[in-house]
């Protein structure tokens, strides 16, 4: 098993940034891709950003300039830098583990991103 623990989440006015971190720990023994969901009330969960062990990033048309992934593999931590926030951008945001050889999905609890004035 794979745990994830997000952080980072909060209330956050529109224009405006937040850092989102996301640290896996357990089973943590092949090769993985890592990324960021989210899932607005009443909306199925979408792609956000995903990032390789080497460092291949993917990114949603909607977050394209916007939004960074970044990855520390030694500390088995990805982060997701969103800046320019819109009130669209407000979602539960879910860090994803997905092994590469499996293709076995862990996901985490989820934080919560809300941007309003």
């Amino acid at each position: 098993q794979v745990q994830l623990a997000e952080s980072g989440g909060g209330l956050v006015q529109p224009g405006g940034s937040l850092r989102l971190s996301c640290v896996a720990s357990g089973s943590i023994f092949s090769i993985a891709t890592m990324g960021w969901y989210r899932q607005a009330p009443g909306k199925q969960r979408e792609l956000v950003a995903t990032i390789t062990v080497g460092g291949r990033t993917n990114y949603a048309d909607s977050v394209k300039g916007r939004f960074t992934i970044s990855r520390e593999n030694a500390l088995n931590t990805i982060y997701l830098q969103m800046n320019s926030l819109k009130p669209e951008d407000t979602a539960v945001y879910y860090c994803n583990y997905r092994r590469v050889t499996s293709g076995v999905d862990y996901w985490g609890k989820g934080t919560l991103v809300t941007v309003s004035s």
